[in-house]
């Protein structure tokens, strides 16, 4: 009876191996075969000259600076305006505002926010922050210029403001779980030893969740880095081989320039599209690893 039972076991076991097996190669395989096809086509475009020179003949020659540029200025703008809220949030969601009708309302309206389309976060800020900000920005400071706009149009800092806002729900969200998961005896001795609530906040769990916030940020740029229907419609320019020399100035984006290369631009080189690929994927991985590396050095400074 036992050995039946035993054996039993052992199959079942051996059963959920070859599923949980067979389940994990059939997600990894679609990517590796992903990775290896990017890497073997788009390896010959990559050079010193296709990363630091601008593209050229209306994108028929030259490189991606100008894509790259845009591209690393967009996602470092989109983190500087996404980390404050996102955190002030989570703070409130967590220390703060625990219970309570307006916190389920701000949770409800966080998890609605986090599946809107990106296409409509860029027709909310084409519409928010181009035509009504930035045309009430030209009528007070830049009267003199009128017609010609200087904030009314699309610019890094409107698209960097409708990826943070885009983002935002993730923030939200990361920090709020990173913070929830510091033990709450942590605070309780804290607060019992004298200190404020702030105080223990900001000395006791915000170091502590520092790997959750950090991990949670950057998975929300490595997003933003690879959209494009938002950029579209708040700044980024089909052909512009110039770099941004303003926060309100039109700029390409590699998402972007992907895009256009592989579907609008004729007899483009073949290996182009794809070493541009290429280098928006090295970009998302290295973000990644930034997470990581941020991640494991403030674990290791955590002692509980």
């Amino acid at each position: 009876m036992r050995s039946r039972r035993s054996a039993w076991f052992r199959l079942s076991e051996i059963g959920q191996y070859v599923l949980l097996s067979g389940a994990g190669i059939a997600v990894l395989t679609p990517i590796a075969y992903l990775f290896w096809e990017l890497t073997r086509r788009g390896l010959p475009a990559m050079s010193l000259e296709f990363l630091t020179t601008p593209p050229a003949k209306f994108m028929k020659e030259g490189g991606i600076l100008s894509p790259l540029v845009g591209s690393l200025y967009l996602i470092l703008g989109t983190c500087v305006l996404s980390l404050p809220p996102g955190l002030v949030g989570a703070i409130y969601l967590t220390e703060y505002g625990r219970g309570g009708w307006f916190t389920r309302v701000l949770r409800l309206a966080i998890v609605n926010l986090a599946g809107v389309p990106s296409v409509v976060y860029g027709l909310f800020g084409a519409g928010l922050f181009v035509v009504i900000f930035g045309g009430r920005i030209d009528q007070i400071f830049h009267a003199n210029k009128l017609p010609e706009p200087t904030f009314g149009t699309g610019g890094l800092i409107w698209a960097a403001l409708t990826l943070s806002l885009m983002i935002l729900p993730v923030a939200i969200t990361a920090s709020e779980e990173a913070l929830l998961s510091v033990p709450d005896g942590m605070r309780q001795a804290s607060l019992a030893l004298g200190a404020t609530r702030w105080q223990t906040t900001r000395r006791i769990v915000l170091p502590a969740a520092i790997p959750g916030i950090a991990t949670g940020m950057i998975l929300g740029l490595s997003r933003a880095a690879g959209e494009t229907a938002p950029i579209l419609l708040t700044g980024a320019a089909f052909f512009l081989p110039s770099l941004p020399d303003s926060i309100h100035s039109p700029f390409m984006a590699l998402p972007y320039h992907l895009y256009v290369l592989a579907t609008q631009v004729p007899d483009v080189p073949e290996k182009a599209p794809w070493g541009t690929a290429l280098t928006l994927l090295g970009v998302v991985c290295m973000l990644n690893v930034v997470a990581s590396v941020v991640r494991s050095r403030a674990r290791a400074r955590i002692r509980w």
